[in-house]
């Protein structure tokens, strides 16, 4: 009968098992000097090895004849273990042994002395899976346990293990398996089996198994009933996933914001079987990448590509900005999270990519999220500062005796435009000319591209698009002048990149370079009043007194 690769090649000495080292020197060492612990804890990810080397450790420290820690393969004891004949290691499937009644039957077998092996070992996988009741249980035999008992703890998720069992056993994490170790597994099991695979073949299927073994493996058994000479475009037959010119034609629709293109692409993927959440997952992986290349160029090994992608994906890097990266991995996250209850995924991923084509922006409240507890304390502070002049200003209003309508109408007439006012900061302006250049309103005029500008800087930098909510542009030569409704603006463009970002939309749209300068209008006193309401009501929010009276 045909045997699965994963179980064919499951390693069967401490020698075998790939990108563990910490883990596998220090237990046969243990071994070696005689000093195991009573119980241990596995925990890690799928397929890197914890039962593997749980079974391995039962062996090995009930073998006849070890080597340096490690088990030797031909004694009775190695012989009966391998083939699952040998009655002294215990394995426990705690997914399906939950309960209470599991655990006492564990403790009452545990009473009597091994069959033919020193040590009686119990290996329970998926032990984050028992009820509490049964972990109470369990504590009481891992305090106490008989001399000649052994247990190893195997899970994927600590989280769920009550710190008391946590605090009575070695814990060993297991590491993600390196995609080059991998591959170099797959070569060599490849080559034993007959099969030609190529290199890059077995790459794809390394980054695919996202450091599983076992998932490598599987899926490699998978391209093998495929054809004997496994290529990456059979990997990527096999495994349902877009080939790599499918993903970076994608990629670049996206840059050029070609919604036809890369529905039609999606299209012939679609007529291939291609699964539409796992090249979503895709997307995701290289965008990553994209946006790793333009924060950390340097470090390559941060970067989940092959070799031959990484020239292509540094030349995407240069098409997108790092706020177009996070927006498209947001549009992305929330069509993966839609798919799971879709009623067609094809559907669900081609919205997505319309949404990225279109501009169209995330849910507010996830690109909200992305907003730094820094400036949400200098939006917070300018806040209280506004609450504070207003209520000032209200204040003499009410002392003078005159109406808040005759106030109004007082303070909507035209008055002087305040030119000579303090240049903000050099990050908002563009540099020397603030001073050298006198505005006045017979020279300014109006910037009639101003809304454009608004909306890309929404799809660039929503946060500073929205400072600049009711603003508008007037210019003089190559001096851009911005009037805006309230000090938000300013304090929010102190930041180097945020200036940035609109003098490069600026430059975008007009194809020329401008000095940018900010000031705030003078709004009329009952708009004043009107506003303060609105503002007080976010002072009581935000916990900022305020008083009035």
């Amino acid at each position: 009968m045909y045997t699965a690769l994963y179980r064919k090649w499951r390693p069967m000495t401490f020698d075998d098992v790939i990108s563990q080292p910490h883990i596998t020197t220090t237990l046969s060492r243990q071994i070696a000097e005689g000093k195991t612990a009573h119980a241990y804890l596995f925990t890690g990810s799928r397929g890197t090895g914890k039962t593997t080397c749980a079974r391995i450790f039962a062996k090995a420290v009930n073998c006849l004849n070890p080597h340096d820690g490690k088990p030797c393969l031909e004694c009775e004891i190695c012989r009966a273990a391998d083939s699952g004949t040998l009655n002294d290691i215990i394995e426990i499937d705690a997914a399906s042994n939950t309960g209470v009644e599991d655990i006492r039957d564990l403790r009452e077998s545990a009473a009597y002395t091994p069959e033919l092996c020193r040590f009686k070992v119990y290996i329970i996988d998926e032990v984050h899976m028992l009820s509490n009741q049964a972990f109470n249980a369990l504590l009481k035999i891992m305090e106490e346990p008989p001399e000649h008992v052994k247990f190893i703890l195997a899970t994927t998720e600590i989280h769920k293990v009550p710190a008391t069992i946590i605090s009575r056993c070695q814990r060993f994490d297991f590491r993600r398996i390196r995609q080059e170790d991998i591959t170099e597994r797959l070569l060599y099991i490849s080559e034993k089996e007959g099969v030609t695979l190529e290199r890059e073949a077995a790459q794809t299927i390394a980054r695919i198994s996202d450091g599983a073994m076992r998932d490598a493996l599987s899926l490699l058994d998978q391209c093998i009933a495929y054809s004997d000479h496994i290529t990456a475009e059979t990997v990527s037959d096999a495994a349902g996933i877009a080939g790599r010119d499918s993903l970076f034609e994608i990629l670049g629709g996206l840059a050029r914001r070609d919604a036809a293109g890369v529905l039609k692409t999606v299209d012939y993927l679609y007529s291939r079987s291609k699964d539409m959440a796992r090249l979503c997952d895709e997307l995701v992986v290289q965008l990553r990448n994209i946006m790793l290349i333009q924060l950390a160029p340097k470090n390559t090994e941060l970067i989940n590509a092959l070799p031959g992608e990484i020239a292509l994906l540094s030349e995407l890097a240069g098409q997108f900005s790092t706020q177009q990266i996070f927006s498209y991995l947001d549009i992305l996250e929330s069509a993966s999270v839609d798919m799971q209850r879709a009623v067609s995924k094809r559907t669900e991923f081609e919205m997505a990519m319309i949404k990225i084509c279109s501009g169209s922006q995330p849910n507010s409240a996830k690109a909200g999220a992305r907003t730094s507890d820094s400036d949400a304390a200098e939006l917070i502070s300018a806040l209280s500062r506004r609450v504070s002049e207003l209520e000032n200003e209200l204040r003499q209003i009410k002392r003078s005796g005159v109406s808040p309508s005759a106030a109004a109408s007082q303070a909507s007439k035209p008055e002087p435009a305040q030119l000579d006012m303090t240049a903000p900061p050099e990050n908002v302006e563009g540099g020397a000319n603030w001073e050298k250049v006198r505005l006045t309103d017979d020279m300014l005029r109006p910037f009639e591209r101003w809304d454009e500008v608004l909306d890309r800087l929404t799809e660039v930098n929503p946060g500073c698009a929205g400072a600049l909510k009711g603003s508008r542009g007037r210019y003089y030569e190559n001096i851009l002048l911005i009037e805006v409704q309230s000090e938000f603006f300013l304090n929010l463009f102190k930041k180097s990149e945020n200036a940035r970002s609109l003098r490069d939309v600026v430059r975008e749209i007009t194809g020329q370079s401008f000095s940018i300068r900010a000031r705030q209008l003078k709004e009329p006193a009952q708009e004043k009043e009107d506003k303060l309401s609105k503002l007080i009501e976010q002072a009581k929010k935000a916990d900022i007194p305020f008083d009035i009276n």
